[in-house]
């Protein structure tokens, strides 16, 4: 079969991302010595500085671990909560508001990428943090390249830099701002995190208690009194087209840690799949193949229609059932081992037919009447084109997607890691810190009776989405991707081709790839495309007559548009092998 690129083999370790400098930045660790989760930590922080459009310093990372000296797995969950003061009297009520902004301070949760990753060092890395931000030091400090999507990135949000968010032009309209193929550096970055640096020093001590000192400096330290000194003093313009101040305090970064919990699981065909829990779109993916085990997906083409019709099908029940049921569960009651079940899913899988469904249909669980948002498609219909995501446009709102992580180490250690938010155009610059708040409080309902409803210090149900898997009980692979809603789409078909067709990794993310824009979008403006299907353009015509004859309302996208995955995998005789994506020109599988 073609690919793009041969998939990388490998004894000693391998790393997939999407920048291949952090690819090779966490190949250099693991060839320093360092062990999978150093190495993920340091290209993590380096996918901050040279994917800025897609992640930051204030952003959010999920993550999920394989221990070799264990054996155990574990979720390092780096997705942060709603302060003290986002409540819904406050936004619906006092500010007369809708639905929550997708840009500026108002959706600013607590950064939790930081936590994330200085969690995993601490607990299970060997590496000091000083050698692990050495790289990203050096890009930030020095310059690192910029890839065309930067720049473009940029340009779309330089009227509202230049006119309203001028603490942002200063770092990225500086000297004209960045070309594409040039350098570009963000010193202001470079400077906080060398003071981190000798803050935790100082502390002396252990290499843990100097991590928790620049924990400390993080979160309950001047760059905690920074973020809420700015986002109190100044009122950004957002999507709403007002101005508001933020909500986030000190004292809700000081409150703050990231939770460590066990990953959710489902076997499927000898393998068990690892996700993160319900406060992300994760559990949609085992949801799909609990669906999806009751069709022989191995007779299928791979790129025929029959098996895109039966995929979308089965995703369209899966997230019906994540708008009706999934949120933070230290808040709500998320009935995963029924939405798992047999029985649940043989009287869901009666609904996919030889037709298109065109309706938003969430199941019932213990009599639960399910609240679903029909009002979604009418959004759509009433705003202009290019609103929302994936395109940047008015007052900064972007799609602006993700990164993505994959480490094996010789050791048999493993990564995943989704970190993202805190993009560049997500909300001011604090010119202090040199980097950007998330806002991924976006993705609450203004209804605190509702699962993924609005309360504060709870988790907003993030698209965030890592994957892992285990093959006859054995950790096998690591694997994700970016993409907003696609993650758990694009992820599961990856899985299943694999499986089910006995392709490697690079071939099932060269393979074209699809993705349903029917439920709900999680990102502002929460918009909705009952019964579109995005395929891309490489599948043959009658594959879209066949399923447009079917019901489905179908896009034909660009020939490598779809996708964005990457992935490392260990099988029993100590081979190690790693892909990534080729869309884009971005994405590069390390190894030896």
């Amino acid at each position: 079969m073609f690919t793009t690129r041969p998939e990388i083999a490998a004894t000693f370790g391998a790393v997939a991302s999407t920048h291949w400098i952090a690819s090779q930045v966490g190949m250099a660790v693991l060839e320093r010595g360092g062990n999978a989760f150093d190495a993920a930590a340091a290209a993590g922080f380096t996918l901050q500085i040279v994917e800025p459009h897609l992640n930051g310093p204030g952003g959010d990372c999920p993550l999920i671990l394989h221990d070799a000296k264990t054996g155990m797995q574990r979720v390092i969950c780096g997705q942060g909560v709603a302060p003290a003061a986002m409540t819904v009297a406050k936004i619906k009520g006092h500010l007369g508001l809708d639905l929550i902004p997708g840009t500026g301070f108002l959706p600013a949760v607590v950064p939790g990428a930081f936590e994330a990753w200085t969690v995993m060092l601490r607990d299970w890395g060997t590496w000091g943090l000083r050698d692990v931000l050495e790289f990203a030091i050096g890009y930030a400090r020095n310059g690192a390249h910029m890839v065309p999507r930067v720049v473009s990135t940029i340009a779309g949000v330089t009227p509202l830099f230049q006119g309203e968010w001028t603490s942002s032009a200063a770092i990225w309209l500086r000297d004209g701002g960045p070309k594409a193929g040039c350098l570009y550096a963000n010193p202001v970055l470079a400077d906080t995190y060398e003071r981190v640096l000798r803050e935790a020093e100082a502390a002396g001590g252990s290499r843990e208690r100097q991590i928790d000192a620049a924990r400390d400096a993080w979160y309950r330290g001047f760059v905690a009194e920074e973020v809420e000194k700015f986002a109190k003093s100044f009122a950004a313009l957002d999507a709403s087209g007002r101005r508001h101040t933020g909500l986030i305090t000190a004292q809700d970064m000081a409150q703050w840690k990231a939770p460590i919990e066990a990953p959710l699981t489902y076997e499927y065909r000898g393998h068990t799949i690892l996700k993160c829990g319900p406060w992300s779109q994760g559990p949609a993916f085992l949801q799909q193949m609990a669906l999806l085990a009751g069709f022989d997906l191995a007779a299928m083409d791979p790129v025929g229609e029959e098996l895109v019709h039966t995929v979308v099908e089965c995703a369209k029940l899966a997230f019906a059932d994540r708008e009706a049921f999934y949120g933070d569960p230290d808040f709500t009651d998320v009935p995963m081992q029924a939405l798992l079940s047999e029985a649940y899913n043989v009287e869901r899988r009666k609904l996919v037919t030889d037709r298109a469904s065109l309706e938003l249909r969430p199941g019932s669980i213990d009599g639960r009447s399910p609240w679903v948002d029909h009002n979604a498609a009418s959004r759509a219909g009433r705003l202009a084109p290019g609103v929302g995501e994936p395109t940047v446009s008015r007052m900064g709102v972007s799609g602006a997607d993700t990164c993505h992580v994959d480490v094996i180490d010789r050791w048999g250690n493993m990564v995943s890691a989704t970190p993202s938010a805190g993009w560049l155009q997500s909300s001011p610059a604090i010119p202090a810190l040199g980097f950007c708040l998330g806002i991924r409080g976006q993705m609450f309902w203004l209804d605190e009776s509702l699962p993924n409803g609005l309360k504060p210090g709870k988790r907003p149900r993030t698209t965030l989405s890592p994957s892992m898997a285990l093959k006859d009980g054995k950790p096998w692979m690591a694997f994700g991707t970016p993409g907003g809603e696609q993650q758990d789409q694009w992820s599961p078909l990856m899985f299943a081709r694999m499986v089910n067709h006995k392709l490697n990794i690079q071939q099932a993310i060269d393979l074209p790839a699809f993705h349903s824009e029917h439920w709900p979008s999680s990102f502002w403006p929460r918009v909705a495309k009952p019964g579109k299907l995005v395929i891309e353009g490489r599948y043959a015509p009658d594959v879209a007559t066949a399923l447009r004859a079917r019901g489905h309302l179908v896009d034909i996208g660009g020939e490598w548009s779809e996708g964005r995955l990457s992935g490392v995998r260990r099988e029993a005789d100590g081979q190690i092998f790693a892909g990534a994506n080729p869309r884009g020109m971005q994405g590069y599988a390390v190894g030896r």
